[in-house]
């Protein structure tokens, strides 16, 4: 079995960016999906929430933030929860 997944990897590993995500992407359903949710539902909900999504964004219904100020309070919150572990 370990010869065959090395063999795998290899040819993996020769596919594109893009491919490997999709490869990965795959996988990962494979592995987390009820037998009835196909990649291809699974797309088609994820399409659906971003029509939404951006059908939100064009009506106003979002409120937006620039990035750095995400980023920042993202950083905050991660150094906050860092100093609690320590903390135990």
């Amino acid at each position: 079995m370990a010869a065959v997944l090395t063999e795998i990897e290899t040819q993996a590993l020769q596919l594109s960016a893009p491919e490997r995500g999709e490869l990965i992407h795959r996988l990962i359903v494979s592995l987390e999906s009820k037998p009835d949710e196909l990649p291809e539902s699974i797309a088609k909900a994820w399409d659906e929430e971003i029509s939404r999504r951006v059908a939100d964004m064009d009506a106003g219904r979002t409120r937006w933030s620039p990035a750095d100020e995400v980023m920042f309070r993202l950083g905050a919150k991660i150094t906050s929860a860092k100093a609690g572990a320590g903390q135990s």
